[in-house]
């Protein structure tokens, strides 16, 4: 690709490692594309965060396509993830380390599956206290790991489908279809609540954002060196 094609409007889907926050995946598309190009003013931006311990698609706007974001924000995601029975941890995921630990033996599969259905259609989610939404000009991660205690209001999101792949022992494989704004670890959360139990997201990947799926996306170093023309590694 030319210095125009990105000037002029790019989607480029990129598939992000375990332990990069979103931020990070776009600079590093940023600065290669800068230094290919010889750029000092370039627009570039992700049509939605995944969390730093989440894998998958990313979709990042160049240029003009920018102004695109908001309309692939909107759009219906997929994931896939396993949600971990009989424990929970204050950032619903494995930010934090277990706090409490609850009963299992009552959960056989039939309850695993059945217990889907209540998480289908549209719902009132209450989003965790460890996520980056702003609560009186701050994060609410950030008021957290101060140890305040915040008052979150839910909100509504939907949920087309919600499918149980695989049941190892205590972990449960799914694939979630869902709309903007929901939150997979608030639905791990919840979802150990409503067997009578616990749970918490110890997996999660994001496999679509619309008609994008990450089977096409690259890993962003690889886009950086190809790019650069270096020799390509992972």
């Amino acid at each position: 690709m030319t210095q125009d094609d990105f000037l002029n409007g790019q989607v480029l889907l990129i598939d992000k490692p375990l332990g990069w926050s979103s931020f990070q995946a776009v600079n590093k598309l940023k600065w290669a594309i800068r230094k290919k190009f010889s750029l000092k003013k370039f627009k570039i931006g992700h049509a939605g965060t995944l969390d730093p311990l989440a894998t998958g698609l990313l979709v990042i706007c160049t240029g003009k396509f920018t102004k695109k974001i908001t309309e692939y924000q909107g759009q219906e995601k997929e994931y896939t993830g396993i949600i971990t029975l009989g424990a929970t941890t204050p950032s619903y995921d494995l930010e934090t380390k277990v706090d409490h630990t609850y009963p299992t033996d009552h959960i056989t599969s039939e309850l695993i599956h059945s217990t889907t259905n209540q998480f289908i259609g549209e719902l009132e989610q209450a989003p965790p206290v460890f996520s980056a939404l702003k609560k009186d000009g701050k994060r609410l991660y950030e008021l957290a790991r101060e140890g305040k205690s915040v008052e979150i209001s839910k909100r509504k999101v939907t949920v087309r489908t919600f499918e149980i792949t695989q049941i190892n022992d205590l972990d449960v494989h799914f694939r979630i279809a869902c709309s903007k704004g929901t939150y997979i670890r608030s639905i791990a959360h919840d979802f150990g609540t409503a067997l009578n139990s616990g749970g918490h997201l110890t997996a999660l990947r994001r496999t679509k954002i619309g008609d994008f799926t990450v089977d096409i996306a690259q890993n962003p170093n690889v886009f950086a060196d190809t790019l650069l023309g270096y020799s390509v590694n992972e």
